[in-house]
């Protein structure tokens, strides 16, 4: 008996040996406001050969979806949940006062639902993350409670490229940053995308004696604002945009189209926000095609120190037994922030020959986003193509043929349950850990990776959407979606995304039936996701305003604004009773 006990002890444990040894490492590698076609191998003109050379091992997704905004996506990504049942319906600096703190607008992932890093770690992965997390800052939400081993993030929406405790705007009292929990020293200068890599590393090299695969999460901040990059990158593009960002977007559709990722004869608008570049003064158009290089720059610099990363995993012989996941959290951001200028008058400067330099504060602005969105029509925090398609890689997945192109509908909850069939992990259902929590709600990539001509979802499938009052849904090839002003007109559209990814043919008279039921797809979805009407004459931009007065301004100086108030006062009643004095009896 003692030697068939051994026996099966031994034959479970070469079981689960093999099991373990089979189950890849998963690298999962989030850009930040980075548009559709920024990516070489989605058709820009941006060097990205790291990124470009996992495209060519793996497939593109070219019809891959994401919320408008970065929390509400990395919420999903982490979860696999829709964000308006993971706690993050809205991006805290855009949120009405009417709405936070509601179920689905805490700004932060609620207890409702378990990350995948968690549900790794359960099973056997190291689990490491390090840069931006944006999902919340309360003790029970960073990442050491939520599931990853090591840890260093900030905590925001954004921070300086340079000088990690630099605002970039005033929304908190200060930039959050955490180590395992903890508030870091940091370092006075970095560069984040060089810095993020180096912890990365070091924390795969701390556990490089484990034989236990790891999960490493790298969230950067490129392409943030404010736009920074070393000089040596941004040198490499001087003159390239000089032609301006029309042209520029009719190269990238051209070349989108060449790799076959839309329609040859896919049709774009012009955005409204998109000025004439024949009509800028030759000052105004060098300062534009300024703000671009330190764009293109910012990318590039990214893409080498992702190659760092990737030469380290060769190094170490982890390369071939490593998946790769690579997307952007939302589109370009078309923003020009010229609300902030008495803030960023004091904080930054905004000289063309420093721009991307340590102290300086740079944007692309709307009409480089259009192009870095080509050929799609909209931006960052909008339901449009452009807000919400951006590029996704996966490469490295046993099996799977190499240099793909799937064009079929997918979204940013896919990744959890595909990173959860690789890992050999079961989906957890309604209850986790003897609690009740959220289902997973997208479904695994691994049939359309060993096939591209798979679905990941079925033609009556309705997908829905809402951020800060835009919203969207998808059924098949079709997708409804309403955008606020300036970019909308409010209304509902209907276009075909299969031969009009553009969005140019609203097709709401020739398919009235279609246009009718998907609006009440939308209704039930929203619904059923506990989505909230808007208050009146909302705007996303007035609302960052407000929110940053009554969330920061007022609670940080309001006492220093009443001592200044009472000592002016002081001052006035003071003089009223000199002159009374002064005056003749």
């Amino acid at each position: 008996m003692r030697r068939i006990v051994l026996a099966l002890a031994l034959g479970l444990s070469a079981c689960t040996g093999a099991i373990a040894a089979g189950r890849p490492n998963i690298v999962v590698l989030v850009a930040d406001d980075w548009g559709f076609s920024d990516v070489g191998s989605f058709g820009g003109e941006i060097a990205t050969p790291q990124i470009d050379a996992l495209a060519r091992e793996g497939m593109r997704f070219s019809n891959f979806h994401v919320a408008a905004s970065c929390a509400p996506t990395r919420s999903m990504l982490l979860t696999g949940v829709d964000n308006h049942l993971n706690g993050v319906g809205n991006l805290m600096e855009t949120m009405p006062a009417e709405h936070l703190g509601k179920p689905g607008y805490l700004g932060s992932l609620n207890t409702r639902v378990v990350t995948v890093s968690t549900l790794l770690k359960d099973n056997g992965y190291r689990t490491y993350i390090a840069g931006k997390w944006n999902v919340g800052t309360e003790a029970y939400n960073l990442p050491n409670q939520r599931g990853f081993d090591r840890s260093l993030i900030q905590g925001d929406t954004g921070s300086d490229n340079w000088e990690p405790s630099q605002r970039y705007l005033p929304h908190t009292d200060k930039v959050h940053w955490f180590e395992d929990g903890r508030e870091p020293v940091m370092p006075t200068v970095y560069y984040s995308s060089e810095y993020f890599v180096d912890k990365m590393i070091g924390y795969l090299r701390s556990g490089a004696s484990s034989a236990q695969p790891f999960f490493s999460y790298i969230g950067f901040q490129a392409n943030h604002v404010p736009l920074q990059a070393p000089r040596s990158f941004i040198d490499k593009y001087r003159g390239r945009y000089d032609k301006g960002w029309s042209v520029l977007r009719e190269e990238r559709r051209s070349k989108a189209a060449e790799l076959g990722l839309i329609p040859k004869d896919t049709a774009m608008v012009t955005m409204k926000s998109t000025a004439d570049w024949a009509q800028l003064s030759a000052k105004d158009k060098r300062y534009e095609a300024r703000r671009m290089e330190v764009y293109a720059a910012m990318a590039d610099a990214m893409d080498f120190h992702v190659g760092r990363f990737i030469a380290y995993l060769k190094q170490t012989g982890q390369y071939d037994n490593t998946v790769f996941v690579f997307l952007s959290d939302n589109g370009p951001e078309a923003s020009d922030y010229d609300d902030a200028q008495p803030w960023l008058w004091t904080q930054y400067t905004q000289d063309i020959d420093k721009l991307g330099d340590k102290g300086a504060f740079s944007i692309m602005g709307a009409g480089w986003a259009s192009a870095a969105g080509s050929p799609l029509s909209g931006y960052k925090f909008y339901a449009g193509e452009g807000g919400i398609r951006t590029p996704m890689i996966i490469s490295g997945v046993p099996g799977m043929q190499k240099s793909q192109v799937y064009q079929g509908l997918t979204h940013v909850t896919d990744i959890v349950p595909t990173l959860l069939d690789l890992a050999q992990v079961a989906q957890p259902g309604s209850r986790y850990g003897g609690k009740p929590i959220e289902p997973l709600a997208g479904h695994s990539l691994m049939p359309v990776l060993m096939d591209a001509q798979q679905h990941a979802h079925a033609a009556d499938e309705a997908i829905g959407y809402e951020l800060s009052g835009s919203k969207a849904l998808f059924k098949g090839d079709l997708k409804l979606v309403n955008n606020l002003q300036p970019v909308g007109d409010g209304s509902w559209h209907l276009y075909d995304l299969r031969t009009d990814p553009g969005e140019t043919r609203d097709l709401q008279q020739q398919l009235p039936q279609a246009f009718s039921a998907l609006q009440s797809d939308y209704k039930a979805w929203s619904q059923s996701h506990g989505v909230l009407d808007l208050p009146e004459g909302y705007s996303p931009v007035r609302q960052v305003l407000i929110n940053s007065f009554f969330h920061y301004w007022y609670p940080y100086y309001k006492f220093k604004v009443l001592a200044l108030l009472g000592c002016l006062l002081a001052v006035v009643a003071a003089f009223a009773r000199l002159r009374r004095r002064s005056r003749p009896a």
